[in-house]
């Protein structure tokens, strides 16, 4: 999942519900507790974001022994009336452009075993 974020004060464009999602795509075997360290979120609101796209039809789990791997549902439409059209898929292709222009990998393009291998590594 790479490091952590930088601290931000005031607001910003994606919420925390795509912040989430998109650090899923990066890594979809990544535990709650990764999750909410890159978002700067707890753990429990983590856990209620994740409750919050499996009730949407945005995601779903499978148990692996004690840990989960999620799936994206990357056809399912964005919620909003603005964005009618919009996928999943879209948002994270957009994401997933801009990963790639700062010189990193794409999500969605990495495995979970490559975005484990690549989250183990740390920040270069």
């Amino acid at each position: 999942m790479g490091a952590v974020p930088e601290p931000h004060a005031g607001w910003t464009f994606l919420t925390n519900h795509a912040r989430v999602l998109a650090a899923i795509a990066d890594d979809p075997s990544a535990r709650i507790r990764d999750i909410a360290a890159h978002c700067r979120l707890t753990e429990r609101a983590v856990q209620r974001i994740i409750s919050d796209l499996e009730d949407a039809g945005y995601l779903s789990h499978t148990r692996q022994g004690r840990s989960n791997t999620y799936r994206i549902e990357s056809a399912t439409p964005l919620r909003h009336p603005a964005e009618a059209g919009l996928t999943v898929a879209s948002l994270l292709a957009v994401l997933a452009q801009h990963d790639e222009e700062r010189g990193q990998p794409a999500r969605l393009q990495r495995t979970p075993v490559q975005a484990r291998e690549a989250r183990s590594e740390g920040p270069r």
